[in-house]
């Protein structure tokens, strides 16, 4: 059986899935009587979009002493929001003033995330992450999806290979909120791209067709998806409103509904997909059902919010007790039989 963990974008709503990572692994220690287990160990593949890529990049990042081990657990990937995230979604009155009416096409000074990521990965490539991952993002130039793959970082060298803080703030430049990212690869070669919650902001499905494409002797049967999702806000959009407001203004609002029925849409095919081999219990959605209790923002770091946020996040973990558990114990059961042949470890042998 081969493991995915695919975790959605959602601004500060990552606090949702961050708890989530710190709760498995905080378990997993306890389980396997071991303080250093780490949850990169047990899953095979690992996908995200947007402030879910941040997250997978952060537990994945290898330790600057010994480069197969890793640099932060899931405590220290959770602290990017609840640390870090009043300073990454803060802004003046004048900024948030003029772009209210049009007159700046982003809310939020890119530079202070450009910081915080710096602090994280320093230089660190996509190709040196501890296991195979790809995050998304969208070329607004080539007008096509842009997907990082660490396996093209290993193949292909310093022209698919880029620097994983350029990569998290590509993959997290969420339109209205961050400028465009102008990115290069190693080698130099220019990308000015987007926030990949445009195509992908639930990118299980994408993770499915990488894990499918790279393990060739695999098939659906074969893979378990465990998919995090920041929840699902149900804002009415009235249509009389929409039409008096000014464009700009109505831009956060269009992000949300794209963004939202693009993961609903990939959770339901990602749930007709393996119910039609008969293997429904290996695609898992955790995710809150009800955000009523949040600002829907998906920027609203305020302390209010995060309190909200960790409050709404424990009552996911609690509601989804079980399946965690369930899911842990089949993570430790695979470790201890897995024999891993994936074509990542033959590039780096090579």
């Amino acid at each position: 059986m081969k493991r995915i963990l695919s975790i959605d974008g959602g601004g500060i709503r990552g606090i949702i899935p961050g708890m989530v990572l710190l709760a498995m692994e905080q378990r997993l220690q306890d389980k396997t009587k071991n303080s250093d287990a780490h949850l990169s160990e047990y899953f095979d593949f690992f996908t995200g979009t947007s402030t879910g890529g941040i997250l997978i990049a952060i537990m994945l990042c290898p330790h600057p002493d010994d480069a197969s081990k890793p640099r932060f657990y899931a405590k220290e990937a959770l602290d990017i929001y609840l640390k870090y995230g009043p300073s990454i979604f803060s802004t003046t009155r004048w900024r948030r003033f003029l772009s209210k009416f049009g007159l700046l096409s982003e809310l939020y000074d890119a530079t202070i995330l450009e910081s915080i990521l710096d602090q994280y990965f320093g230089d660190v490539k996509l190709s040196e992450l501890l296991k195979p991952a790809i995050m998304t993002a969208y070329n607004i130039e080539l007008r096509k999806n842009h997907i990082f793959r660490q396996q093209k970082a290993i193949s292909h060298g310093d022209t698919r290979d880029f620097y994983i803080k350029d990569v998290c703030r590509a993959t997290a430049a969420a339109p209205t909120y961050f400028s465009v990212a102008e990115i290069f690869s190693i080698a130099g070669t220019r990308f000015p791209l987007l926030d990949g919650g445009v195509f992908a902001h639930n990118p299980a499905l994408s993770g499915l067709l990488e894990m499918l494409k790279t393990y060739d002797t695999f098939k659906i049967d074969d893979v378990h998806i465990l998919s995090l999702g920041t929840g699902v806000a149900k804002n009415v959009y009235n249509y009389d409103d929409f039409k008096k407001k000014w464009a700009i203004s109505i831009g956060p609002a269009l992000v949300d509904i794209m963004t939202s029925s693009s993961s609903e849409s990939t959770d339901y095919f990602l749930k007709q997909l393996f119910r039609s081999v008969h293997k429904a219990s290996q695609y898992t959605r955790i995710e809150p059902n009800n955000v009523s209790s949040i600002s829907p923002a998906m920027d609203d770091a305020s302390p209010s919010n995060i309190q909200k946020l960790i409050s709404l996040a424990d009552n996911v973990i609690s509601d989804y007790d079980e399946v965690i558990n369930t899911i842990l114990d089949d993570l430790i059961v695979d470790k201890e039989q897995l024999k891993d042949n994936s074509v990542w470890n033959f590039l780096r042998r090579k």
